[in-house]
């Protein structure tokens, strides 16, 4: 069972577009992004969430007891860091901490062991030299089922999209996947059509996947 996350969260017309199709959680930036949404905009957000609907909050390089005041005044149930961040700034926050990694190749694998203990999940996310996300584009996915091998869940991001989504999940099986730009008329608004079709189509791999086990 494939989870989705709809990354990129700015207004409440979107997540419940995102929550009403089926996602499991939805991701708020706080970093510098054209997807940027201010924590007094956040917390009005997760304030009219349904229950058991996830919230993650997504940082770059932001100084701990900052990610502390905003968690704390939103109510976000995950911290996404998707920076430069070291082990021990993950482990302060275990055990609702997820760290992204933007692999070139498979030296990356190398650099996520020391993270081994301190955090949920790792993010691998498409490396671009001007973005630390958003970019549209996917990665070697080869490198994604050669991290599986850390024992760490992993959660597939970079360029997904409706029309790649079942061969991203057959290739690579993650934990969860999740989408930002492929779903959107524009950045920082989804597309209603889109987040459907992305669910139904994670839908039918799942069920697939249950019928197969």
């Amino acid at each position: 069972m494939v989870r989705v996350k709809i990354c990129g969260i700015t207004n409440y017309q979107d997540a419940a577009i995102a929550v009403e199709s089926g996602a499991d959680a939805i991701g708020l930036i706080f970093a510098r992004s054209p997807r940027h949404i201010t924590p007094e905009k956040a917390r009005e957000i997760i304030c009219a969430m349904p229950p058991f609907v996830q919230t993650v909050g997504v940082f770059v390089n932001e100084k701990p007891d900052a990610i502390r005041q905003i968690m704390r005044f939103c109510g976000l149930d995950l911290i996404q860091f998707h920076g430069d961040e070291a082990p021990e700034v993950c482990g302060g926050f275990m055990p609702k901490a997820i760290k992204a990694f933007r692999p070139r190749d498979g030296s990356v694998l190398q650099w996520i062991k020391p993270y081994h203990g301190k955090i949920k999940a790792i993010l691998l996310d498409t490396y671009a030299e001007e973005s630390r996300g958003g970019t549209g584009k996917i990665f070697d996915w080869d490198l994604a089922v050669r991290g599986k091998d850390l024992e760490i869940p992993i959660i597939l991001s970079g360029g997904l999209t409706p029309s790649n989504i079942e061969r991203a999940i057959s290739t690579v099986n993650p934990f969860a996947v999740d989408v930002n730009s492929g779903v959107e008329k524009r950045p920082g608004k989804k597309d209603r059509l889109l987040v459907r079709e992305l669910m139904e189509k994670i839908r039918k791999v799942n069920h697939k996947g249950q019928l197969d086990e």
